[in-house]
């Protein structure tokens, strides 16, 4: 079966969008299937950024954009989104689930109250409402995509969530009228990609955020409010696993985390700053500055088994370049006890000493240089880069078939 899904591994921001865009370009679908509009997916076209939080990034290269049920829409971010795509050229209307619940103004008011009670110890989320959607769908009260064309239905759970929250809904007139024009595009999505996928069409699943953020498998409470791990495909898009044919992972060459959560490899010195700022380290949804540190495998090993990744897409490693030393965390020492696959378990990442190994660094190459390298290929690598990415490969047990060496669409290598 030709459905390729594409995960994170680590805290988020790994470069899914980019991957996703290149994956894509042969593709008929690319499916959006969990989280909403705190996900912000970036792809660089002819230097122009296109920054997506509703819609999958992949859809810029002209696959069909899919909205699957376990996602809360936010219905602005994607009429905004549609005009995005047209700006390109592509004149498409994405699909979306009518089992998709959706974000309203009231999500979003509770997002901000509970943030201001959790002042003492944030959480760090983006605002969006996207925690207190995922509750009412939870506490099944919440309002589905088809509820708002159906007004007696829609009116129920508006009294329903008012009850329960002790606060106005909001207008949702507006929300109304959107689904009204996007009508002909809400279908029973789970249907139409099963038929599409035994048609041999090849589609795309998108995650958003990372593993390490998944509410069961993440550094639970620091995590996001859905699944980011690959079970979310099949529960959210109603597709089994046997039609999924590969799983690929996104990393980048070193770790980053927005907001609170434990962070055993973060560097708070000179070289966090140099890192960050090359990298342009900067939330896509909320600009604030991401941590950053060094790579670390105990945490990587878990993600790829908990995904069975089938093999690794590798991002950003030109901002490495320049370091004279480059540091892996290797295993955790944790109470005397070497760990050398890790559960993202707060109580024991607390605990957890990084056990490093060094590699030698390679020069500060420019844009130019790196642009001639991506068209010579792999052989064209500095030798100690190269080191590097057969030094992981043969750490976390998969290959690394695809490399990102700049923002730019174009800039990559195969392997």
């Amino acid at each position: 079966m030709p459905g390729l899904a594409i995960i994170g591994l680590q805290w988020g921001d790994e470069g899914k969008g980019k991957i996703s865009y290149l994956l894509s370009k042969d593709a008929e679908y690319v499916v959006r299937f969990q989280g909403g509009a705190n996900a912000g997916h970036t792809v660089v076209l002819d230097d122009r950024e296109l920054r997506f939080n509703m819609l999958p990034a992949g859809s810029a290269s002209g696959a069909k954009p899919c909205i699957a049920s376990g996602t809360v829409v936010d219905l602005n971010e994607v009429i905004e989104e549609i005009e995005l795509l047209k700006s390109i050229g592509i004149n498409t209307e994405p699909l979306i689930s009518k089992n998709a619940s959706i974000v309203l103004p009231i999500h979003k008011k509770l997002d901000d109250i509970i943030e201001e009670i959790r002042s003492r110890e944030p959480i760090g989320t983006t605002r969006r409402g996207i925690g207190p959607a995922y509750s009412d769908k939870a506490l099944r009260i919440g309002v589905k995509i088809e509820d708002l064309l159906d007004y007696e239905s829609l009116q129920n759970k508006i009294r329903l969530i008012e009850d329960l929250h002790k606060l106005p809904v909001g207008d949702i007139k507006e929300y109304v009228k959107l689904a009204e024009k996007l009508y002909v595009n809400i279908c029973d999505l789970e249907i139409r990609l099963n038929d599409e996928l035994d048609k041999g069409k090849k589609i795309i699943f998108e995650g958003a955020q990372g593993t390490l953020l998944d509410i069961d498998q993440g550094t639970y409470p620091y995590v996001t409010s859905s699944n980011t791990t690959i079970g979310a495909v099949f529960t959210s898009c109603g597709v089994g696993p046997k039609k999924i044919s590969e799983i690929i992972g996104v990393m980048k060459a070193y770790t980053t985390r927005v907001g609170a959560g434990v962070f055993p490899t973060e560097l708070k010195g000179g070289e966090g700053e140099i890192l960050r700022e090359k990298g342009r380290e900067y939330g896509t949804t909320t600009g604030r500055p991401r941590r950053v540190g060094w790579l670390d495998i105990p945490l990587l090993r878990y993600s790829i088994m908990v995904n069975s990744v089938d093999w690794i897409a590798f991002t950003k490693l030109d901002v490495l370049s320049g370091l004279k030393r480059i540091k892996i965390c290797l295993e955790y020492d944790v109470d005397g006890e070497t760990i050398k696959i890790a559960s993202p378990n707060v109580r024991t990442l607390e605990k957890a000493k990084p056990i490093y190994t060094h590699l030698d660094g390679w020069p500060n190459l420019t844009r130019e240089e790196w642009r001639k390298i991506s068209v010579k290929g792999w052989d064209a690598l500095p030798e100690n880069a190269k080191i590097y990415i057969e030094t992981i490969e043969e750490l976390l047990g998969r290959p690394i078939k695809l490399i990102s060496i700049g923002a730019s669409s174009g800039m990559e290598v195969a392997k």
